[in-house]
């Protein structure tokens, strides 16, 4: 995978939907998503940084699958995670991140993203619907403005990554 200066090559997971592979660079991903969309396919798209996948991610997964077709996470880098959460993180690193993704039965596309936001990811993608956890105010959701609709997921109390980090740290 190329994308933002960094390359790596995840060739033991093979997609789902397409020969081409489940991780993809932004320049692929948008060619991809418009031959599926002319082929009919309805897309969803959700974002996050998914550092250490617990059933609070596995849940919005499962739900943004079920709303369309095809599946396209993006997925923080480890630069934007830096800027957003601190110097700690992420735990996992981006390539350990995407592999964890890709090999999710639910998930048909992973892509990296280096900025703060997906915004221009979702602006390349168009996909037709965004899904994000229900602890985000509609108003807040980068990217509403670009798909047909927005789902909100609800969210498991007591599971996030910041919480199993806490844990450790206190029980180790």
């Amino acid at each position: 995978m190329r994308d933002s200066g960094r390359t790596f090559q995840v060739t033991s997971v093979p997609s789902k939907k397409d020969s081409m592979g489940t991780i993809q660079s932004s320049h692929s991903i948008a060619n991809i998503v418009r031959r599926l969309k002319r082929q009919g396919k309805r897309v969803v798209f959700t974002n996050g940084c998914f550092d250490i996948i617990h059933p609070g991610h596995i849940k919005i997964l499962k739900e943004a699958r079920k709303k369309g077709d095809i599946l396209v996470v993006g997925l923080n880098s480890d630069a934007s995670i830096k800027r957003i959460k601190g110097k700690h993180r992420p735990i996992l690193n981006e390539r350990a991140r995407a592999q964890v993704l890709a090999a999710l039965e639910v998930v048909d596309y992973v892509v990296l993203f280096d900025s703060d936001t997906p915004l221009e990811l979702i602006k390349a993608i168009k996909p037709d619907y965004l899904v994000k956890g229900g602890d985000w105010q509609i108003d807040k959701i980068v990217g509403r403005k670009y798909v047909k609709k927005v789902f909100r997921v609800k969210i498991y109390p007591g599971h996030s990554t910041s919480l199993i980090i806490k844990k450790i740290l206190q029980t180790h």
